[in-house]
């Protein structure tokens, strides 16, 4: 488990995702938040249920309470840094749904209801399940703690080793 927990959020190293995770963040957590609490000039859950159910996306309840969550602690989730990857993963698919039931039909362009909007949001949460949070995230954090531990659980010709492979790579 901890291994599982280490690879989801290892990330690479940099400071070029924050500004996409920040900018992410805010967007998908106030859309979330439109649709679980009528926040921002939202309808709240029972309307975008209503909505999600008129365009055929049943049941209306169960599909507002997926999307509104993924949107919403999934924008939480990037804006900390914390298991980036597989919000934005979550964000990716929440997207394509969009795009796929609502927008596509409407051509590219915002003006008309178009995908432009979704398909950027689906770009920026597809770059982050690639790289990860970066260097300032709490992701970052944990995968350090549990690269240390870990490491103390494997033989130690075993480190040794891993650490002389890498070596050569870098090479």
């Amino acid at each position: 488990m901890k291994t599982l927990l280490k690879n989801i959020t290892t990330s690479t190293a940099g400071f070029d995702t924050l500004p996409v995770r920040l900018s992410a963040g805010v967007i998908f957590t106030a859309h979330g938040a439109q649709k679980l609490f009528g926040w921002f000039g939202g309808h709240g859950l029972e309307g975008t249920a209503g909505w999600m159910a008129s365009i055929g996306l049943e049941p209306g309840l169960l599909m507002a309470l997926l999307a509104g969550g993924a949107e919403f602690f999934g924008g939480l989730a990037l804006i900390a840094g914390l298991l980036v990857r597989p919000a934005a993963a979550v964000l990716a698919l929440t997207m394509l749904v969009a795009i796929g039931s609502v927008h596509l039909e409407n051509g590219l362009f915002m003006a008309n209801n178009g995908y432009e909007f979704g398909l950027a949001l689906l770009a920026m949460s597809v770059s982050l399940v690639l790289r990860g949070a970066g260097s300032l995230g709490v992701d970052r954090v944990i995968s350090a703690r549990l690269g240390r531990e870990v490491a103390r659980t494997l033989p130690a010709n075993a480190v040794t080793e891993t650490a002389h492979v890498v070596t050569v790579a870098r090479a």
